[in-house]
């Protein structure tokens, strides 16, 4: 007589490892959106900055901020946009820069909301519940 081993997971061990790896799944996929909304945000806000130094240049050669038209109005500039940025009515002497976030891949859950910037560098955001340390 001979003895055969048998080898090969049973249906109990192959369910523990499926449910093992759902419940990682659960907690790590919202983290993941999170990071990757933030990260968005923040190019966002680099476009922000950058934009913020163009009105400056423009308003350096004209003496007003009044006809400086932005070189673009997406955040990020190629792909998939998640911000709008777009000037609100300058005039000679100021300027506010408003980055809205669309909904494209959840940025409108972002919760710092709208961001904005303005000619003295005061910059803000709509969300409640953070600091502006959070957000900027």
């Amino acid at each position: 007589m001979s003895v055969r081993k048998e080898t090969g997971f049973t249906l109990i061990e192959l369910m523990i490892v499926v449910a093992v790896v759902a419940i990682l799944a659960a907690v790590a996929y919202p983290s993941y959106q999170t990071q990757v909304r933030k990260g968005r945000m923040g190019q966002a806000q680099a476009d922000m900055l950058e934009l913020a130094q163009f009105m400056e240049r423009c308003f350096a050669s004209n003496n007003t901020y009044v006809g400086c038209n932005l070189p673009f109005g997406v955040s990020p500039r190629t792909g998939t946009g998640y911000y709008d940025i777009q000037p609100q009515t300058p005039n000679r002497t100021s300027f506010t820069l408003t980055a809205i976030p669309r909904p494209a891949g959840g940025q409108n859950e972002q919760i710092c909301g709208t961001l904005t910037i303005n000619q003295a560098g005061a910059k803000t955001f709509s969300g409640t519940g953070v600091t502006a340390a959070q957000c900027w």
